[in-house]
């Protein structure tokens, strides 16, 4: 081989190899559900930006059963497969008295524009997962006004590798007025309760981490040291990864002190002077600041380092922004733990 092939050869391996293992700067693994940032991540800042919403549909993303067992759940006398549990235009609803009647758009989406029934990630309840984040008690004007910061590209990810993201500018971009309204009218209707039990450990079991950046303990009762970071997890995994069982819930494990840390950032940073005093949410100058109290801690760490890096953008960056500029990763997780451990 050339001499000037082998050396362009090896310069270009080298830097393949530093420019596709790096995580952006700064970005808090496990706020993302990443044990480790993927060796070939994805970037999805521009894979949406036409008239679908599914080419931000990760593919490999929902389990699947080649069997195609019909299966039960204790407590609800429908039966589903796994591929109708996930399927993405009509999702299983296990339980369709735990909640009003769902809108067209929550129960089926837009298949016609790729845009997947809200119901599939965040769930008929509107608790969701780890890696969605809850949208049940939120007031409607927060959603529409959500709904319109994705729409209109103000709101996104600090993760060019997270495609929920950037799909929900998508899906933002495709809903009507009216179906915007039926969504916001539904999930502010249905009542949030708890849905993470929030646990300081020096341990937690050992798990896996999937594409869409779900944490799952691994068979067994092996325990690994949970480290600098929060870990959440289902607390059944076949009830939730398989089953997507609306009523089982998650466990996030914290570093010991995090909580009583959080509380102290919590009250410094006057937090309640936005969130209100339990940080259960209030009107701010005519913006409305969402509760907080009680939601996933994943989420919570998501949202602030979004904001502290200009992902997310529209009305209430205005007031997030200062509160958040000078935060670390230490803060992150303390604040994450201590608001996901209070009273919704």
């Amino acid at each position: 081989m050339n001499i000037r092939v082998y050396v362009a050869l090896i310069v270009s391996i080298c830097a393949s190899a530093l420019l596709v293992a790096q995580a952006p700067a700064g970005l808090p693994l496990w706020a993302y559900g990443y044990i480790a940032y993927p060796a070939v991540p994805g970037d999805y800042t521009m894979k949406c930006q036409g008239e679908r919403a599914d080419p931000c549909d990760r593919p490999g993303g929902l389990p699947t059963d080649p069997n195609n067992t019909p299966r039960t759940l204790e407590g609800s006398d429908r039966t589903f497969t796994v591929a109708q549990i996930n399927a993405r235009y009509n999702p299983a609803d296990w339980f369709p008295g735990d909640h009003p009647a769902m809108p067209d758009i929550v129960a089926h989406g837009k298949e016609a524009n790729g845009v997947r029934a809200c119901g599939i990630c965040h769930l008929p309840n509107g608790k969701g997962l780890m890696q969605n984040g809850s949208v049940s008690g939120l007031p409607r004007e927060y959603i529409l006004q959500q709904l319109g910061d994705f729409k209109a590209g103000k709101r996104h990810t600090a993760d060019p590798n997270k495609a929920n993201g950037y799909e929900m500018q998508a899906i933002a971009r495709n809903l009507t007025q009216a179906e915007a309204e039926a969504a916001a009218d539904y999930f502010s209707s249905v009542k949030y309760s708890r849905w993470v039990r929030v646990v300081e450990s020096e341990d937690v079991p050992q798990f896996t981490a999937t594409v869409n950046g779900l944490f799952l303990k691994s068979e067994g009762t092996e325990t690994i040291a949970l480290g600098n970071r929060i870990v959440e997890m289902p607390e059944d995994t076949y009830q939730t990864n398989i089953l997507r069982n609306p009523r089982s819930g998650f466990v996030a494990y914290a570093p010991i002190g995090s909580l009583k840390k959080g509380e102290a950032l919590v009250e410094a940073g006057k937090c309640g002077t936005c969130h209100g005093a339990d940080l259960r949410g209030m009107m701010m100058q005519k913006v409305v600041v969402p509760s907080i109290a009680g939601r996933s801690p994943g989420y919570i760490g998501r949202a602030l380092y979004d904001f502290q890096q200009g992902a997310r953008g529209g009305a209430n960056a205005v007031f997030m922004k200062p509160a958040v500029q000078k935060l670390t990763e230490d803060d992150l997780i303390a604040l994450s733990a201590h608001i996901g451990s209070l009273e919704p």
